[in-house]
């Protein structure tokens, strides 16, 4: 859970439109040379099929319902519905009881709202349904994990606020099919389905960053300047968590425009950040379901990343394994054990490009570290799980607190650091055919620097630059070993992830907050 002080999770954009188009008003609707359409919705009976082994409906035939009109698609003719007058959308409708239906309309975006020109402004759309809502736009849905609204079911009688575009242009066309459902459905409603309001909200400057500062550069060396804009800003997009971890940018896709995904392991929680500034709860439960969870301090979660086919792949501190997010939710265990053991708590995690997955396993998320009774390997290991997901294989036990991790751009390499506030050091292999690793040596050795942290997280840009978290900030060393500047943020990151389209972002999760800084050079994503 968030702390008392922590930004509120809400529906972007932040803050008042610039202007509004009221779509339950006539000259709303004009303005957008819209006219609403409306139809009622019938279950009808469907075949389809029993759960198969898959988990998918790929069994036995069987009987069920299914719905229509399926009117949520672009291609779909309304023509011949009902034209509705928008005044009259609080009229009630549909059957009562258990039903459902849906309101369409097309609208064009104007080249003024009021004063307001429309052109590059954001544009949402707002709408609260009497009881429950989901919107198609221009004929797609996403379906996100953990998604709160947006196109989906938000609440009973939430608005659900859409994001239509970021660059809005004059004469732009965007559908809109709303899916109307009474509720709560157990309660065999008594009402209608009604809609309480539906707007347009123009943004020219929405609001996503909490605040921003300059960020102050330590420079050793002149060739930071290619890394390091002049004038970089960190900028802070949410805070008031507990200690924040893990992050992965997740790309754009069919499904959505790109988004963050951090873990809080103190919390026990996975947080979705989007570029809208939305914050929400990707995952509960993400590390830890056991009786003695209050005996831990970081039972969640920690390392993620994705595999080649986007799939996300979580450290979890208090089950003590690696595990992946199939597509439809479900878990797969991919490292558990070792040699008959129990691993410790695995910490961070990278995928080579074969597909084979290594991570670091200290025992930081047991209640007692190394002395704790639950542990029961010997050593803090690396490891490596071999591409087709049935080998663990251990790789070097040379390290106390084995943490960060990454290759080389072109693999030759693997860098690992260690969270050891006697021996601060990144080590260096030579990456074999087979995927193991050899002629370890100390690549780095920050021992001797002023500050408390020992190394954490680790990332590489694509011209072999390391990033690492170290004693005072964000190290930037290049691929020779030279110390060329770190970073000083208002919190200190310990571990952070390139995003946006370019991968020149980096979003840094630094102990209660989470910030990003805009780079020269793109980072190494999976």
């Amino acid at each position: 859970m968030l702390r008392a002080e922590s930004q509120v999770v809400q529906d972007p954009p932040f803050g008042r439109p610039d202007a509004i188009v009221d779509l339950a008003s006539r000259e709303g609707v004009q303005l957008v040379s819209g006219q609403w359409r409306y139809h009622d919705v019938k279950i009808i009976d469907a075949d389809s099929r029993a759960v198969g082994p898959d988990l998918k409906p790929s069994g036995a035939p069987t009987k069920t319902y299914d719905y229509e009109p399926r009117a949520g698609v672009a291609e779909f003719d309304d023509s011949r519905w009902e034209a509705i007058d928008p005044t009259t959308l609080d009229q009630r409708r549909s059957t009562a009881k258990v039903c459902f239906n849906w309101y369409r309309i097309n609208v064009t975006i104007p080249e003024k709202v009021g004063n307001v020109s429309t052109a590059g402004s954001t544009v949402a759309f707002e709408i609260v349904i009497d009881d429950y809502a989901e919107v198609w736009v221009s004929g797609k849905m996403p379906r996100i994990l953990g998604q709160p609204g947006g196109e989906v079911i938000k609440g009973f009688n939430a608005p659900n606020r859409v994001i239509l575009t970021r660059n809005a242009q004059p004469g732009q066309k965007i559908q809109l099919a709303i899916f109307g459902i009474n509720g709560p459905i157990s309660y065999s409603p008594q009402n209608f389905i009604w809609i309480k309001s539906a707007t347009l909200d123009f943004y020219n400057s929405p609001k996503v960053v909490l605040s921003e500062i300059p960020a102050q550069v330590i420079k050793k060396d002149a060739a930071l300047d290619e890394i390091v804009p002049a004038g970089a800003k960190i900028e802070k997009l949410a805070g008031g968590f507990l200690f924040t971890e893990g992050p992965i940018w997740v790309p754009r896709n069919e499904e959505s425009d790109g988004y963050l995904l951090f873990s809080d392991p103190n919390n026990n929680l996975i947080y979705r950040w989007t570029q809208d500034g939305q914050l929400s709860v990707f995952l509960t439960k993400s590390g830890y379901r056991g009786f003695d969870i209050g005996e831990y301090g970081q039972p969640g979660s920690n390392g993620l990343t994705l595999d080649k086919q986007g799939r996300l792949t979580i450290n979890q501190h208090g089950n003590r394994r690696v595990v992946r997010m199939e597509k439809n939710g479900q878990l797969t265990v991919l490292a558990d054990h070792y040699d008959g053991k129990r691993l410790n708590s695995p910490n961070d995690l990278v995928y080579k490009s074969d597909g084979a997955l290594y991570f670091t396993d200290p025992p930081f998320g047991l209640p007692k570290f190394f002395d704790d009774p639950r542990k029961e390997l010997p050593y803090s290991g690396l490891f490596r799980v071999s591409p087709d997901g049935k080998k663990v294989q251990l790789l070097t036990t040379d390290l106390k607190g084995p943490n960060g991790l990454a290759f080389s751009p072109d693999e030759r390499y693997f860098y690992v650091d260690d969270w050891d506030t006697e021996k601060k050091i990144i080590m260096r292999y030579e990456v074999q055919p087979d995927g193991t690793l050899a002629n370890g040596k100390v690549f780095f050795d920050m021992t001797s620097a002023e500050g408390e942290d020992a190394l954490d997280g680790m990332k590489v840009d694509q011209k072999g630059n390391l990033y690492v978290s170290g004693p005072g900030g964000l190290w930037i060393i290049s691929p020779e070993g030279k110390h060329m500047g770190t970073i000083v943020g208002p919190e200190h990151p310990h571990n952070f992830a390139w995003g946006d389209d370019d991968g020149k972002t980096l979003y840094l999760c630094a102990k209660t907050g989470l910030y990003r800084i805009r780079l020269n050079i793109p980072g190494i994503r999976p």
